[in-house]
């Protein structure tokens, strides 16, 4: 071969070479970029949501490129339990949760359901941002749950069908519980029958007659249309519905040291930006279940609520670390 033509070939074949390597580099940028999947139970308009795409902006800012998230929206994955199952298996990547329904599998976590414990948010903030909260962090860890940081849902209150002031009132009610043996042993001290039911599928049992009442905060109330078959709001207060952000074992085991850093920061502003959102949507919840024959009452003999509450502290000490600790969280 001449001179001319070994210049000719060559050429070509790193042409050639050129053309057949670019679609692998492509396929190769593309590969890096990994889809996660996350379950939200409510719609765009709730924190629940919002949560995920202010996390998603925050990473992408941080990591171009490198992940994409799906949310998949208004509970199509199932509640709480549902969810925490698929993200141990690994086929959720990441979601939210309040600690009742993750108690379970990690029962120290019942700590934060205690119920009449904490006085506002900020003692709620105080106690999770400190070594109980790692704690607790840990115990999750354990059972594949990897936690970016807790949030706050804000307090739980009694709704019913009819007019409650009273715990005297709720004897012989059917009431919506989550599915938690603190939850559980709470109302069965006020006289009523409780039943789990996943959060997804309340509207319809307390429709249908299956229940009676439940608990839940102001923003759920108005998120899940309750308003609709249980319109009375006695204001109880009873529990802070503390919740966590948390990544799936297997999905946080494959990012690096840098992913993890970013996934983390974005986990804590993002509870930052829910705490607040939830602030703001639980106003707007309470006009739009007024708006719509929702009812807000006071609670009559506060002291008798405590009083019934009380023995739920006794029952779970052994389970939270001892009565000591339930009163040293008290007092700070």
């Amino acid at each position: 071969m001449d001179n001319f033509n070994r210049r000719n070939f060559l050429k070509t074949a790193a042409l050639a070479g050129t053309a057949l390597a670019a679609p692998a580099f492509v396929r190769t940028a593309a590969a890096r970029t990994t889809t996660i999947t996350i379950a939200s139970l409510l719609g765009d308009d709730k924190p629940e949501t919002k949560i995920w795409v202010k996390i998603s902006e925050l990473v992408e800012a941080k990591l171009p490129g490198q992940f994409k998230f799906n949310i998949v929206r208004n509970g199509a994955l199932g509640g709480e339990k549902e969810v925490a199952e698929g993200v141990r298996l690994g086929s959720i990547q990441a979601s939210l949760s309040t600690v009742s329904s993750l108690s379970g599998w990690a029962p120290e976590l019942q700590i934060l359901d205690l119920p009449f414990l904490f006085r506002d948010a900020d003692h709620v903030r105080r106690t999770v941002a400190g070594d109980v909260g790692a704690d607790l962090k840990q115990k999750l860890q354990a059972q594949n749950f990897v936690v970016g940081d807790f949030i706050n849902y804000g307090a739980r209150h009694l709704l019913t069908k009819e007019p409650v002031a009273r715990p005297e009132q709720l004897k012989g009610k059917r009431i919506r519980v989550i599915q938690s043996p603190l939850h559980t042993k709470l109302w069965s001290a006020f006289g009523t029958t409780p039943i789990g039911i996943p959060i997804t599928e309340t509207y319809n049992a307390l429709a249908t007659g299956v229940a009676d009442a439940m608990d839940l905060t102001k923003s759920a109330y108005a998120g899940f249309k309750l308003y609709e078959v249980v319109p009375d709001m006695t204001e109880t207060g009873h529990i802070w519905a503390s919740g966590v952000i948390y990544y799936a074992s297997t999905f946080w085991a494959g990012l690096n040291d840098e992913q993890k850093a970013v996934f983390q920061q974005a986990s804590s502003e993002g509870a930052t930006y829910f705490n607040q959102l939830i602030v703001d949507d639980e106003s707007k919840s309470v006009e739009t279940a007024l708006a719509n024959g929702g009812k807000l009452l006071k609670p009559e003999a506060f002291d008798e609520w405590q009083k019934g509450a009380q023995g739920v502290w006794d029952d779970f000490a052994p389970v939270v670390g001892g009565i000591d600790r339930i009163k040293s969280i008290q007092a700070a």
